[in-house]
């Protein structure tokens, strides 16, 4: 029995691997639906303007803290070009589930849009957690931005350039933190053929990367990644970013986790391959252990 358990898990880290950077559905269909209170909400105009909310359901071993939960905004990947929210479930609950209200909002993608359009839908679901963030149950001085792949430059954009939460009357100095999975911080020159139109390839801005924006005003950063990624080099951008940070006095918790590959960093949210590596543990441990700026 053990040994087929095994061989199952197997098979779904496999198939996971073959869906670029999108999970595949099938994760969310074991997924726990009594761990958290749901709402959808319009956070702008448009189909891709809204946001769904995964709130801890308090019970006997989940007590609401008395400031309240820590919030999680979370920003999905897929080369900017593909995903949504609802694949992401297995992600709201997981840390629903452990204390954190999780809010996952979608984004205008390209063709749609190209650089910096899809960073102002960003900035705008940021702005509207910060600001929901007490009728939400969470303590508006405990929120964080976190995101995988292209997420994960989403995350950092918002926590290292100012000119998008400015521009939502909010800054990044209001947030707790950031946390970034396998992240893209410096890509010039594109090569990924769908990120090329993207970012106006081959005019790419370079104030368009994230490293350019490292200063001791970035508040405390987690950085995880595989150590071998064949979408997004690991040490051109989680080490380097991590090695800029830190010298610039920013606290830096990064941490690399050898089992896992570019997809399953992000599907060892999901329960069937927590056996991975310990990335939700750790991620929860830095968002409830952060202390205050």
């Amino acid at each position: 029995m053990a040994r087929m358990f095994l061989i199952v898990l197997a098979v779904i880290a496999a198939a996971i691997a073959t869906v670029a950077c999108s999970p595949i559905r099938a994760l969310n269909a074991i997924v726990p639906t009594d761990s958290y209170e749901f709402e959808t909400v319009a956070y702008g105009p448009g189909e891709r303007r809204q946001l769904d909310v995964y709130a801890p359901r308090a019970s006997a071993e989940r007590v609401r803290p008395a400031e309240g939960w820590p919030l999680v905004v979370f920003f999905y990947g897929g080369s900017w070009n593909h995903g949504e929210r609802a694949q992401y479930r297995f992600v709201g609950e997981a840390l629903a589930a452990r204390g954190i209200v999780t809010v996952i909002p979608d984004y205008r993608l390209y063709p749609e849009v190209r650089y910096p359009d899809f960073l102002k839908d960003n900035a705008a679901a940021t702005a509207w957690a910060l600001r929901e963030a007490g009728r939400l149950g969470a303590d508006p001085k405990r929120v964080f931005v976190m995101g995988h792949s292209a997420g994960g430059y989403n995350a950092a954009m918002m926590a290292v350039d100012a000119r998008w939460l400015s521009a939502e009357g909010v800054k990044p100095t209001q947030l707790a933190g950031w946390i970034g999975l396998a992240g893209a911080y410096e890509f010039l020159p594109i090569e990924n053929p769908e990120v090329k139109p993207v970012f106006w390839h081959p005019n790419s801005p370079p104030e368009s990367q994230p490293i350019r924006y490292v200063s001791a005003s970035v508040p405390r950063t987690f950085l995880g990644a595989a150590p071998v990624d064949d979408l997004i080099n690991p040490e051109r951008n989680t080490r380097q970013m991590a090695t800029q940070l830190q010298s610039a006095g920013v606290p830096v918790n990064v941490q690399f986790y050898p089992r896992t590959n570019h997809v399953t960093l992000i599907g060892a949210f999901s329960a069937p391959l927590r056996f991975l590596a310990p990335v939700l543990e750790d991620v929860v441990e830095f968002v409830k252990t952060t202390p205050l700026r």
